[in-house]
């Protein structure tokens, strides 16, 4: 039994899919599919039921699937261990969803080589669901994502509650008003980040607790996108203090609101049983110390 017949078995029993399984470790099928009849072999079981495109784990393959993990993890660590030996240099995986990324990877990044010139940084930006599920496989280190979390092997760690500010244009009519409740927006066109974006689930959750739904125009990838429509007058929108910039300043409006003021909790997640490296430490470290949002936010 190798360890890659582990990992071959564990990324099929996620995908349930040969061809998909083939495709993310980046082998063919029939060479994924030959690793699984070997390991089928060694062990004795049938591990997968082969019903049409889909390959669904057999009851021996649930047991082994929670043995199959647990050894890769401690192959893992084992070796991450190994790496982060002082003389070493030292590389680390983190992830961050698309709401914050741009404003706290780059000045971690800048800093990490002042600071820790060893330290290697790979960056992924995801969706929140995708960063967990990242962190639970072993492909992240750690992630930074808003709450709630919701999944089993998570360690969980304060980060930031960070306040989230309605957003109008510089013609906008309430751009001059004093103050703005959460009611005066029941009429407005919304602009917002894309139905998987934790961020515009917030701000759906926060419109709904104020008895109605936000009247959405305009779906972004990119909080840039949202910047640049509400800076023409195609709505409104409610983004992250972390999202406000200098260069805003001729066009766009932020705006607290009054009352209930909305806001979200940023956390740290990784893997409870994971090796946390020297590297790792060192990344929690810059984001506590304060290089979390930009000098001119």
């Amino acid at each position: 039994m190798e360890l890659y017949q582990l990992r071959s078995f564990v990324t099929v029993s996620e995908t349930e899919n040969f061809t998909r399984a083939s495709e993310r470790l980046n082998i063919t099928q029939p060479t994924l599919s030959q690793q699984i009849i070997n390991l089928e072999k060694d062990v004795g079981q049938k591990l997968f039921h082969r019903l049409g495109r889909r390959a669904v784990l057999t009851e021996p393959g649930q047991v082994f699937l929670v043995r199959a993990r647990r050894i890769l993890l401690e192959a893992d660590n084992a070796t991450k261990e190994l790496r982060d030996h002082p003389g070493l240099d030292r590389r680390i995986t983190v992830g961050a969803i698309p709401s914050i990324a741009p404003y706290i990877l780059p000045p971690l990044i800048a800093q990490a080589r002042i600071d820790y010139p060893h330290l290697q940084i790979h960056a992924r930006e995801d969706f929140r669901a995708e960063l967990v599920q990242g962190v639970m496989d072993g492909g992240l280190d750690l992630a930074i994502v808003s709450m709630p979390v919701q999944a089993t092997s998570i360690a969980i760690e304060p980060l930031t509650r960070e306040p989230l500010l309605l957003v109008v244009g510089k013609q906008h009519p309430l751009a001059q008003a004093k103050t703005v409740q959460a009611r005066d927006l029941a009429k407005e066109t919304f602009v917002m980040l894309g139905t998987s974006s934790s961020l515009s689930e917030k701000v759906r959750d926060f419109c709904g607790d104020h008895q109605f739904t936000p009247r959405i125009a305009f779906h972004c990838s990119q909080i840039a996108t949202v910047k640049s429509l509400v800076a023409l007058g195609a709505g409104i929108s409610i983004l992250p203090r972390s999202a406000q910039s200098s260069k805003d300043i001729d066009n766009l409006v932020y705006l607290p609101l009054a009352g209930s003021q909305p806001e979200r909790e940023l956390v740290i997640i990784r893997h409870l049983q994971r090796f946390q490296s020297r590297g790792a430490t060192q990344f929690i470290k810059m984001l506590k110390e304060g290089v979390l949002f930009p000098t001119d936010n």
